[in-house]
């Protein structure tokens, strides 16, 4: 989907410094396109896909909650390998992408939200994944080109809310305050997408996305405060971490996780680990790297 940490992380060529502290870091693999690709979906990893759907069937993870369904997909997917820039297919049109045999801390989620909202409907197939996928990633739910995608996370929140996928829980944490940074990393960084270089329209409607965003009332929860507030989480809620790298809301991404002790834990695909892992309890994740400024928080709400 996404986001910028967009174009898929190739804003790390400008901020890779600062991202390798943070655990962000990849080399992102050129966009592969599958048989088939001049359509408007790629799918690919079906094999991974069928063992999810033999998994689900098997452990009847259709019966669980929205969260816990997510919580066990993810689980699910561990060890599966962290790799950037599956999105980026094209120069000139958008394509909705889905790839189980790499994964990014978007794609993660995103993947693990979707397969859980087609369990509910008792449709586990690979074109209700695309189409779940297609309503989750693009603003509205409508794929018409790159800027439909939504590349902030924050943006993600507000828009996927409003389609009744979620919902913001981050106001109502213990110690929440306002957001008040800019997003404008995409506007300011064109030379690091592909798409932007090759389309000043695009530019100019990702320019105005941003200024959007910027206007929106939008709350985080700085990082001394998680600690005290993650007694309030569940597994399956979806975490953004917020940062202070300029032009950014969040750069970084994952799942909460709570364990067989109760520990809120983060899985997530961790690019220092190459892989979907299951982490440390969040807390201590998000204070252990200098530039975490803190957490944005949606729970995930089951599909009608």
């Amino acid at each position: 989907m996404n986001h910028p940490w967009p174009d898929r992380r190739a804003f790390l060529t400008f901020v890779g410094t600062a991202l390798a502290s943070a655990g962000l870091l990849a080399v992102p693999r050129p966009g592969r396109v599958s048989a088939g690709s001049q359509d408007a979906k790629v799918f690919e990893g079906r094999e991974v896909f069928d063992r999810l759907v033999t998994q689900a069937r098997e452990r009847r993870w259709s019966e669980r909650p929205i969260g816990e369904r997510i919580g066990a997909i993810g689980m699910a997917l561990r060890q599966t390998p962290y790799v950037a820039s599956t999105l980026e297919l094209y120069d000139d049109r958008e394509v909705c992408a889905v790839d189980f045999r790499g994964l990014d801390c978007v794609t993660f989620f995103e993947l693990a939200l979707a397969f859980a909202r087609i369990l509910k409907r008792g449709e586990p197939t690979a074109d209700a994944l695309l189409a779940d996928v297609t309503l989750l990633r693009y603003r509205g739910g409508q794929l018409t080109d790159y800027a439909s995608r939504l590349h902030y996370l924050s943006d993600w929140f507000a828009d996927n809310q409003a389609k009744g996928v979620v919902r913001l829980i981050t106001q109502d944490l213990p110690g929440a305050e306002r957001f008040t940074r800019r997003v404008s990393f995409m506007s300011t960084h064109p030379g690091a997408y592909r798409q932007l270089k090759a389309s000043p329209d695009q530019l100019a409607k990702i320019t105005v996305r941003e200024a959007e965003i910027n206007a929106r009332a939008t709350y985080y929860l700085p990082k001394e405060k998680v600690a005290a507030a993650q007694r309030l989480l569940m597994t399956g809620d979806i975490v953004g971490v917020t940062t202070t790298i300029e032009g950014l809301d969040c750069a970084h991404s994952g799942v909460c996780y709570r364990d067989e002790a109760g520990i809120p834990r983060l899985l997530h695909a961790s690019t220092t680990r190459n892989a979907v892992v299951l982490d440390e309890d969040l807390a201590t994740y998000v204070a252990s790297v200098r530039t975490h400024s803190g957490v944005m928080v949606a729970r995930p709400l089951e599909a009608t």
